[in-house]
């Protein structure tokens, strides 16, 4: 049926006119291409082994983008996958993804494989979780970041798929999860195999880092003076309106922030880091009409002014 279908496609394009073949010619050949292209895949499924593969003599450059389109991916079918388990009862319910995002259903098959086959490989190892995709399937470094941040997410069991959430996009969460890994995770490990160029290994959160988080919890003590240095420090940089806002709401906004990053240590907020953002910080910000370089300027400010309360030596 495939064959069929390829056939199909390929007259559409005018295969039979440009290349002065008939039907049977055509047909012939593109089964020799999916028979070949049979035995290749075995070796996509490691592509280490592929450079050392005789059968298929391919150049650098042909072996490199073969690999690289073999684990492409659709943003819309990652952001269905991320949220669900990767068992053989996710994999069977497949077609509905493949309903919901108009990709063939062996397309969606292939992308959720790629996503099980890298996870288990690189799961249990120490270091960079990119340097560690990138040597163990070939790939380049702008997917295997994408990659990274699917075995992040899905690694801490982020809670992805609820309602709310709907809105939010692949990149969305990715974005999320690689500066998690940047900023979240563990400075220092026992093993130099493939750590970041910062000697980080950032498969897990840290969680001495999120113990410390609770520390924030200080702030509240000396809410009106964050508030009053928050203030001073933004008149001036976003709109009066917004300052107004944030006068009225300081509390309402603090308050989100610093009780949602003392909770983290706690496994199920973690879990439910996404959800509570969104709930208790996002829809609140989107209902204000926040713009997002103004908000960006609030919550470095926010941050700032926090900072220079220093709250642990008081």
């Amino acid at each position: 049926m495939i064959i069929v279908e390829a056939v199909s496609v390929l007259q559409q394009r005018g295969a039979l006119e440009t290349w002065g073949a008939s039907h049977e010619l055509l047909t012939s050949d593109t089964l020799d291409h999916y028979r070949t292209f049979g035995m290749l895949e075995k070796l996509l499924l490691t592509p280490t082994k592929l450079a050392e593969e005789w059968t298929f003599q391919l150049e650098p450059a042909v072996q490199k983008m073969v690999i690289e389109k073999y684990y492409e991916f659709d943003d819309i079918v990652i952001r269905e996958i991320i949220g669900k388990k990767l068992s053989g009862r996710t994999r069977k319910d497949l077609d509905d993804v493949a309903e919901k995002t108009g990709v063939l259903l062996r397309s969606c098959r292939r992308q959720f494989d790629n996503v099980k086959r890298i996870f288990k490989q690189v799961d249990e190892m120490p270091g960079s979780v990119v340097a560690n995709i990138q040597s163990s399937f070939l790939l380049p470094n702008e997917l295997a970041k994408k990659y990274a941040s699917i075995v992040f997410i899905i690694n801490n069991r982020f809670e992805t798929s609820k309602r709310k959430l709907n809105y939010l996009t692949f990149e969305d969460f990715s974005v999320c999860a690689s500066l998690m890994m940047n900023s979240w995770t563990t400075s220092t490990i026992t093993s130099s195999f493939n750590v970041g160029a910062d000697g980080r290994d950032d498969s897990d959160v840290d969680r001495e880092f999120l113990m410390d988080l609770r520390d924030f919890k200080l702030l509240l003590d000396r809410e009106k003076e964050h508030r009053n240095m928050t203030l001073s420090h933004l008149r001036g940089k976003i709109p009066d309106r917004m300052c107004t806002e944030v006068e009225n709401n300081f509390k309402v906004y603090s308050r989100a922030i610093i009780n949602i990053g003392c909770a983290l240590n706690n496994t199920r907020d973690l879990r439910d880091f996404f959800v509570d953002t969104v709930e208790k910080i996002v829809d609140p910000c989107r209902q204000s009409r926040w713009k997002g370089a103004e908000l960006e300027v609030f919550l470095q400010v926010y941050a700032d002014a926090g900072s220079g309360l220093d709250i642990m030596n008081r």
